[in-house]
């Protein structure tokens, strides 16, 4: 029996162990720099929150979130990560995660739960589909990684000069 709950400090080594498996799926293996000490760090700063799905005690899944605000709607949730280890796939559990977020979102009130999901990533899409969610083909995704932030300099980066 799957059992959904929000997520613990004790829950973080296990949630970053279910975020380098996705990283694996993804074929971006390498990517994933943050650490249990951060993840823990931030999540007592709240910067973060989640859900987890437990099957016989062992997390399974884990729903990630934060608030944003928006200038046009206000209050947010952005779902950063929706993961369910692999071999639990296909058994609801993902679907079980996200109803508790939306369920927060309705509790909290808030305008907006939104997310991304990889353009390749089939079955993800074909989950997202079942919930009748709205895709957005207007905007486009922007950043700026690391080392751009950190070899920033205004006084030498004017805009337009």
């Amino acid at each position: 029996m799957i059992t959904i709950r929000k997520g613990t400090e004790q829950d973080i080594p296990a949630a970053l162990q279910l975020v380098i498996e996705l990283a694996i799926y993804e074929k971006a293996p390498n990517e994933v720099e943050v650490s249990v000490e951060e993840m823990t760090r931030d999540f007592n700063n709240n910067v973060f929150d989640f859900f987890v799905a437990e099957l016989n005690r062992e997390i399974v899944g884990i729903a990630l979130y934060y608030y944003k605000y928006s200038t046009w709607k206000g209050r947010c949730i952005y779902l950063d990560d929706i993961i369910v280890t692999e071999k639990h796939r296909n058994k609801g559990i993902g679907y079980k995660l996200i109803a508790a977020l939306i369920e927060l979102a309705k509790k909290e009130k808030v305008r907006k739960l939104e997310w991304q999901v990889l353009k390749w990533n089939t079955p993800a899409i074909e989950f997202y589909n079942k919930l009748n969610t709205h895709f957005d083909d207007e905007w486009l995704n922007c950043k700026l990684i690391y080392n751009q932030l950190q070899n920033f300099n205004a006084e030498k980066q004017e805009m337009g000069r």
